[in-house]
């Protein structure tokens, strides 16, 4: 363990560095303060990943399109799980489908949350020159301070966890619902984590979560839902088909189509039995 910190040291110091000097920057030149310019950060990240996003868009959408045919090579190789993923695999590549694009945007993030996280911290021991403004709507007094150390704190974990239900929603919108039901219960699992950080990595992880909603919500009315491939089963009723061609013939008269049988004569009322008709006897007879 000791190892791995020394070897990530090297790669997180630069990173500190970068996410210090560029909200510095923002701060300096757009004159924000130092929680709006979290803000500032996160939204030119965003941004930035857009083609990444539009990437995981299409991959999430063929995910969906395609998730019948999955789940029927799930169930047939359901005992052999080595054939099950060769057979994935294959439909992957054959449907050109990239299930790991839907994590791009994530993983990209993840350079930047961890420079955040420590630059924030460097920011409490060592407090940029200059006035010393770290609040922000005057209910977070501090950014740098523990989240869960002041009232405003929990107002903000509640907006994470809200945020994160909203935008796992869009996230998750090709998984089954067992899935879902555990995505959705991850931020109330890892909100007592989160209550650890700085009140501004939080306030990071709010803003990328209401792009992510914005950005579903945008997606959807400009792209639309790919059309399911029908699936029929024995209860579909089968398709109506064009008469066939008589055998033995390309044209003409042995090759025109057959002619519709004629519709059956009604019976008429001439074929049902004579009524018989009494005859009254005459009065003077006997």
């Amino acid at each position: 363990m000791i190892h791995l910190i020394l070897f990530a040291i090297p790669i997180i110091t630069p990173l500190e560095h970068i996410a210090r000097n560029v909200l510095d920057w923002i701060h300096t030149h757009l004159g924000l303060s130092w929680a709006w310019s979290i803000v500032a950060l996160t939204v030119a990240v965003r941004i930035l990943l857009v083609p990444l996003t539009v990437k995981q868009i299409h991959s999430m959408q063929n995910l969906q399109r395609y998730a019948p045919q999955m789940k029927e090579i799930q169930k047939k190789y359901k005992n052999d799980k080595q054939k099950q993923n060769e057979e994935l695999m294959k439909f992957y590549r054959e449907n050109q489908i990239n299930p790991a694009a839907s994590c791009l945007p994530m993983l990209a993030q993840l350079p930047v949350f961890i420079s955040l996280y420590y630059a924030l911290r460097q920011f409490a021991k060592h407090p940029p020159p200059g006035p010393q403004d770290f609040s922000w709507l005057h209910f977070i007094p501090n950014i740098t301070w523990h989240t869960n150390t002041f009232w405003g704190g929990y107002v903000l974990l509640v907006v994470y966890v809200a945020s994160q239900m909203a935008s796992t929603l869009f996230m998750s919108a090709t998984a089954d619902r067992t899935q879902r039901i555990l995505f959705m219960v991850m931020p109330l699992v890892f909100v007592f984590i989160i209550a650890r950080f700085p009140a501004g990595l939080v306030i990071y992880w709010v803003t990328t979560n209401l792009w992510t909603v914005g950005q579903g919500l945008i997606t959807r009315r400009l792209m639309p839902r790919p059309a399911a491939p029908e699936k029929r089963t024995s209860r579909t009723a089968p398709k109506e088909q064009e008469p066939e061609q008589e055998e033995g013939g390309d044209g003409g008269e042995n090759g025109a189509k057959a002619k519709p049988a004629p519709p059956k004569p009604r019976p008429s009322a001439q074929a049902a039995p004579p009524r018989r008709v009494r005859r009254k006897k005459k009065a003077g007879r006997r």
